[in-house]
């Protein structure tokens, strides 16, 4: 086994932040059972999926789920959570600075440190269109704003006195930051970052890197090189930070159920959150521009119905394998340990083919489980 493996290896997924709100109970109970090490809730106010295409034959989930559009607010869906969480990482992945100020965000935080058992995953990014746009919040230089954003988050995490704060997007006046952070429940600020500033603001800045892109190991591997570069430059230890990625995998026993799955409309449909540079990579055009960043652009809720099945009918399977991680379980495992090989330590795996049919969720999760007993450091002899 290699050394990056012989290191501490966690394996987490994310909570449904749709009603019904047991169903987040019930995953952060298989996550407890089976010893996962955390969860994550995303945070949006619009899905992901469109609601013009949102039926039965889409996704069996649409029958639980009314609205692809209802989203719980994560804060107090994790607070719920925590009772039930035991030694699990509960957090989101990942919130922004444009509806969330920092300083509330370290609240939020600070509160929920006192609910749970181990550091809560505080995840933040630089924003999505869907979550700003629409609602008119500014998405202005948003690197520029998430920068000073970390700044005062920071401050206000560790405050022992009134914080000052005079930057082009905050400005905060000997304001008062009294609540602590239980003994070894600081929450952790992980970064969703893939451009070079980002990276480098990881490294200045982050407890954990959170991607959500497809890499490659090299690729993952030399991301994670600025990472810790940015760390060394400004006096921090790169190894305190974090190497972490979403993992959205497609599993079947056999290459023909595996086959059966992409054949799937909700999973074709993922393809189209690749940026337009993957498509480029697989040699086609992505139906939205070859300009197209993937999520941080995507419109869900303005898509009529003939425009996303469309669009699904030109997801070549080229693009579906260099976005998602594809295989039975030996060759996810496989997938995995390489990245691990690479640097990464904490894997937050989903399972897609769970869009499919509960049988397929059934498994899929069975599979995470699976990989985390795999994955675990080996015991201290």
């Amino acid at each position: 086994m290699s050394d990056s493996q012989q290191k501490s290896f966690a394996v987490g997924t994310l909570a449904g932040v749709n009603p019904p709100l047991a169903a987040a109970r019930l995953m952060v109970r298989m996550a407890r059972l089976g010893r996962l090490d955390s969860v994550l809730a995303p945070d949006h106010l619009i899905g992901v999926f469109p609601r013009a295409v949102w039926d039965s034959d889409f996704t069996p989930q649409a029958k639980a789920v009314g609205s692809p559009d209802e989203q719980f607010d994560y804060a107090p869906l994790l607070a719920h959570l925590a009772a039930g969480a035991g030694r699990v990482q509960l957090g989101v992945g990942v919130t922004d600075p444009h509806r969330r100020h920092p300083v509330l965000l370290a609240q939020s935080f600070l509160t929920l440190a006192h609910m749970t058992k181990v550091p809560p995953i505080l995840g933040i990014g630089s924003g999505e269109r869907e979550n700003l746009d629409p609602y008119g919040f500014a998405w202005n230089r948003p690197v520029d704003r998430l920068e000073e954003a970390l700044q005062v988050l920071r401050a206000a995490l560790t405050a022992t006195e009134p914080l000052e704060f005079s930057g082009k997007y905050y400005k905060i006046d000997r304001a008062p930051m009294d609540l602590t952070a239980p003994p070894g429940r600081m929450p952790q600020v992980w970064i969703g970052a893939h451009g070079p500033r980002m990276l480098e603001l990881t490294g200045r800045y982050a407890d954990g890197w959170y991607p959500w892109e497809s890499m490659s190991p090299d690729e993952y591997q030399r991301r994670l090189g600025l990472v810790h570069a940015a760390a060394r430059a400004t006096g921090r230890d790169p190894e305190a930070i974090v190497p972490a990625q979403m993992l959205s995998i497609v599993t079947a026993r056999t290459q023909a159920g595996i086959r059966r799955l992409l054949r799937n409309p909700s999973v074709r449909y993922l393809g189209l959150m690749a940026p337009g540079a993957v498509w480029t990579r697989c040699g086609a055009k992505h139906p939205f521009g070859e300009d197209f960043r993937g999520l941080i652009d995507l419109m869900p809720h303005q898509l009529t119905r003939a425009e996303v099945l469309a669009a699904i009918e030109e997801v070549p399977d080229e693009v579906l394998y260099e976005w998602l991680v594809i295989g039975t379980p030996a060759e996810v495992l496989a997938r995995v340990r390489a990245l691990a090989d690479a640097g990464l330590r904490h894997a937050i795996i989903f399972p897609s083919s769970a869009l499919v049919s509960n049988a397929d969720a059934a498994f899929g999760y069975g599979v995470v489980l699976w990989l985390a007993a795999r994955l675990r450091r080996p015991p201290a002899e």
